[in-house]
């Protein structure tokens, strides 16, 4: 076991589950400290993704694992920041993953997937349960680089119907549609409560029926300037505006 940490850390590696003196991690952890030319001894900081973050040093490595001697006096409990959700479009794929890695670093809460009809005209989208599995990787791998101790809940792909459908029954809070038409988020940040729902639309935007389903079921529609912003970009400006009045 560690008993002081004096240097600072070189890594952060995400470590779910329990913690004891001595945390054993994966061939990808292994193959990740390699690449970065760790070596035994080195300081590194561990993330539990539901609030737990430590400091260790690494006992060993190798070729399919990855030990981390536990400084167990540095397990700290980082409080979760007010709830903000994120529903982006199935879209391109690379675009995608952009937006799952820079929304983490931002702090969204959780992730939905959610399909529209112009969604089915992308023909690189990103979809299914193995394209899940990909966000959750860039979000782990974003969670690393910014040292987080939180990942955001990710939820199962599903329709539009079926999304206004459970935000419905949720606590309402402010829920918010991203639309050029709409008022500036930027005016009108403060006025907004926890918990924060922001929904994008997909590329080529909404369709008209879709937006009314939106203003029709209580969502603001809200903006972020004059300028037409692809749905990642769009994401990171509004979450970096949320994240900025409630961090």
């Amino acid at each position: 076991m560690v008993e002081r940490v004096d240097r600072a850390p070189v890594g952060t590696f995400y470590a779910p589950g329990i913690w004891r003196d001595e945390v054993e991690l994966d061939e990808a952890a292994a193959h990740h400290a390699t690449v970065k030319r760790l070596a035994v001894g080195d300081v590194v900081r561990l993330s539990s993704g539901d609030g737990r973050r430590a400091w260790g040093e690494i006992a060993a490595i190798e070729k399919r694992r990855l030990a981390i001697a536990v400084h167990m006096a540095s397990v700290e409990s980082v409080p979760a920041s007010p709830p903000v959700d994120l529903w982006a479009p199935v879209a391109d794929r690379e675009r995608t993953l952009m937006l799952a890695e820079k929304s983490v670093e931002l702090g969204v809460t959780s992730w939905t997937s959610v399909s529209y009809r112009r969604s089915r005209s992308v023909t690189q989208r990103g979809e299914g349960d193995a394209f899940q599995e990909k966000i959750r990787l860039r979000q782990i791998s974003a969670l690393e680089q910014c040292a987080s101790a939180w990942l955001p809940d990710l939820r199962p792909q599903t329709s539009l119907e079926k999304a206004l459908s459970s935000a419905a029954a949720a606590p309402s809070g402010s829920r918010l549609l991203l639309d050029a038409d709409g008022e500036s988020l930027s005016a009108m940040v403060g006025q907004l409560n926890v918990p924060i729902r922001i929904a994008l639309g997909p590329e080529g935007g909404l369709e008209e029926a879709e937006r009314a389903q939106f203003i029709r079921t209580g969502w603001r529609a809200v903006s972020l300037g004059s300028n037409v912003l692809r749905f990642e970009t769009a994401g990171i400006a509004a979450l970096a505006i949320v994240r900025s009045h409630f961090g």
